[in-house]
């Protein structure tokens, strides 16, 4: 996004920009730079509160540097809901604990409403959760030179694809390739393949692998992979996609 594309979609009723960095589901990040081009449109903006999803925040790779939004411009710190979690970076998925920072009386109306409509997560949970944000980190870094490594891999054996083309991302833990190459083609089935919808349906039938399209998403022709699994399941996964590839006529 853009900062004359932000400025352009913000009217007089717009109240929130939601802001995800490194994102789900390509991976992008903004750099430092980008962001703060960002904020100094909403700057401009006193009604419009910046919902900012850090959730992939330690997830980033080759030595790029993350930054939130009111950390760039601080005079966006009273109108910022900052939301994070322990799920990704500590890998605790199944304890099912998010957490926020905003203003009190935001955090007291969004308590309020929740204690009313979902139940509150365990203590168990929570005091586990204090523990992976006060305890040792060292073991990210040892998880994302991991995760570096299937980033590569599963870029490099996708741009070997017949008809894909993979951006190199930047962080969490997901590759975007698109498809374009692929559509109009026929698949083994004999369908032609119309959308990435059919591409991943195709897939699915002809080689066994799970991928999302990324028409669900907003952009395609495209879909994605995450590489939060064991890497030969991931080199086998993507020798699979190849192998479809080459057989599309």
């Amino acid at each position: 996004m853009e900062p004359d594309i932000l400025q352009a979609a913000i009217t007089k009723i717009s109240t929130w920009l939601i802001f995800n960095s490194p994102s789900n589901p390509t991976g992008a990040a903004y750099t430092p730079a980008e962001v703060k081009a960002i904020t100094d449109v909403l700057a401009r903006h006193k009604q419009v509160w910046t919902l900012s999803d850090d959730m992939y925040e330690h997830l980033v790779y080759d030595d790029f540097v993350f930054v939130s939004p009111a950390q760039v411009e601080p005079s966006l710190y009273e109108r910022t809901l900052t939301l994070n979690g322990v799920s990704k970076a500590f890998c605790m998925t199944g304890w099912r604990i998010g957490y926020a920072g905003a203003p009190e009386f935001l955090i007291k109306a969004m308590a309020t409403l929740q204690s009313q409509s979902t139940t509150n997560p365990n203590s168990i949970a929570q005091w586990a959760s204090v523990e992976a944000l006060n305890g040792p980190q060292d073991f990210i870094a040892k998880h994302n030179a991991v995760f570096k490594e299937r980033r590569d891999l599963t870029v490099g054996m996708l741009n070997q694809a017949k008809g894909l083309t993979c951006p190199k991302p930047e962080g969490a833990f997901y590759v975007y390739p698109f498809c374009s190459g692929a559509i109009g083609k026929t698949a083994p089935s004999g369908k032609v393949i119309g959308n990435d919808e059919d591409f991943v349906t195709e897939l699915l039938e002809a080689e066994g692998v799970a991928v999302v399209q990324g028409s669900a998403f907003g952009l395609g022709p495209a879909f994605r992979i995450s590489y939060a699994t064991a890497t030969p399941q991931l080199e086998e996964a993507c020798r699979r996609i190849q192998r479809f590839c080459g057989n599309l006529r």
